[in-house]
C-alpha cells in the first residue's frame, strides 16, 4: 500500500508544478519554457513527496501541502540547472534528456533557475490553499531561505567546489553534504509539518532529525550510485565524482563502508519517528527507499 501511496503522492506534484508554472506560451515564452523543460522534464520527485508524508503524518490537509512542495522542487530545479552549467559540474544529461543550458543556451537557462528560485517564494507568500496563519507562513519562509542560501545549499556548493581534489575527513564530508543536499530534504520534511498550524514542538524537532539523517542517507547512495550505476538507469552521467576528483563517502569508506553508513543512518532516522505511531509510516518507508534505490 505504500508504494501506491507514494505514487499517488507523485502523481499529485506533477499536476501541483504544472498548476504553478507558467505557461509555455506566456511571454516571455522562451523563459518560461525552459522553466518548464527543467521541471517537468523527470525526476523522483523525493522533496515533494517529502511535504506531503510529513504533512500527513501530522494531519495537515492535502489541499495546504501542494504550494510547499511545489515551491521545495522549484528550488531543487533551479539548483540543477545552475550545478549542470560549465562553470560547475560542465555536465551535458540529466533525467535523461540534454541539460537545460545544453537545450536553452547558458543565459537562458541561468535565467530560468534564477525565475525557479524567485517562484518559490512567491507561491509561499500567495499560495492562497496554504495555512492561513501568517506567522505560520513567515516561518516556512525563514526554513526554505535559509535551506536555499549561504547556510544551506548554496554554501554547500561552495564547499563543495573548494573540495574539488582535497580528502576531506568525515566529519567535513558530511557538514558539506548537511548543506549541500540536506538543508532541502530537511526543509521539505519541515514545512510539511508546519502545514499542520497546531502541531507540536517536540513533534518538530523529531521530524528534523529524521530529516537530517535521510538527507545525509540519500547523498550517500548518491555517491554510490555515481560509481556502481549507469548512465541509462540513473538518466545522468556516471562517474563525474571521480573524473573531477570530488571527495566523496565511497572514496573515503569504501562501497561497503558507505553502504553500511546509510543504514545506520537510516536506523537513527527510523528511530526519531518511533513515537509518532502508524501516521508516520510512509516516512519509514521512504527512508528505506533512499538508502536502496537503484536510481
Amino acid at each position: 500500500m505504500t508504494v501506491e501511496w507514494i505514487g499517488g503522492y507523485q502523481a499529485r506534484a506533477e499536476w501541483a508544478l504544472d498548476q504553478r508554472l507558467p505557461a509555455a506560451g506566456l511571454h516571455p515564452g522562451a523563459l518560461h519554457r525552459a522553466m518548464r523543460y527543467a521541471v517537468l522534464g523527470g525526476g523522483k520527485r523525493i522533496r515533494p513527496v517529502l511535504v506531503y508524508l510529513s504533512g500527513a503524518a501530522v494531519g495537515a490537509m492535502i489541499e495546504a501541502l501542494d504550494g510547499p512542495a511545489c515551491a521545495v522542487e522549484f528550488i531543487h530545479a533551479y539548483s540543477l540547472i545552475h550545478d549542470d552549467l560549465p562553470a560547475m559540474d560542465n555536465d551535458d544529461l540529466r533525467h535523461g534528456q540534454p541539460t537545460c543550458h545544453k537545450a536553452f543556451g547558458e543565459a537562458l537557462a541561468i535565467l530560468a533557475g534564477d525565475a525557479l528560485q524567485a517562484l518559490a517564494f512567491q507561491i509561499l507568500g500567495q499560495d492562497a490553499a496554504m495555512v492561513a496563519d501568517p506567522a505560520i507562513r513567515l516561518r516556512m519562509l525563514a526554513v526554505l531561505t535559509q535551506a536555499a542560501g549561504s547556510r544551506g545549499m548554496a554554501g554547500g556548493q561552495a564547499i563543495d567546489l573548494a573540495a574539488v581534489g582535497q580528502m576531506l575527513t568525515l566529519a567535513e564530508l558530511e557538514d558539506m553534504h548537511i548543506h549541500k543536499t540536506g538543508a532541502l530534504i530537511r526543509a521539505s520534511v519541515l514545512l510539511g509539518a508546519l502545514s499542520q498550524p497546531t502541531v507540536e514542538p517536540a513533534v518538530l524537532e523529531r521530524l528534523d532529525r529524521y530529516a537530517k539523517c535521510i538527507g545525509l542517507a540519500f547523498q550517500i547512495r548518491d555517491d554510490i550510485l555515481d560509481v556502481i550505476g549507469d548512465a541509462a538507469t540513473l538518466g545522468k552521467n556516471t562517474g563525474a565524482d571521480r573524473a573531477l576528483a570530488k571527495p566523496t563517502y565511497p572514496a573515503l569508506l569504501g562501497l561497503e563502508g558507505a553502504r553500511e553508513h546509510a543504514r545506520l543512518l537510516r536506523e537513527e532516522a527510523l528511530a526519531s519517528l518511533q513515537p509518532l505511531g502508524p501516521e508516520a509510516e510512509p516516512l519509514r518507508w521512504i527512508a528505506s527507499y533512499i538508502v536502496e534505490r537503484v536510481y
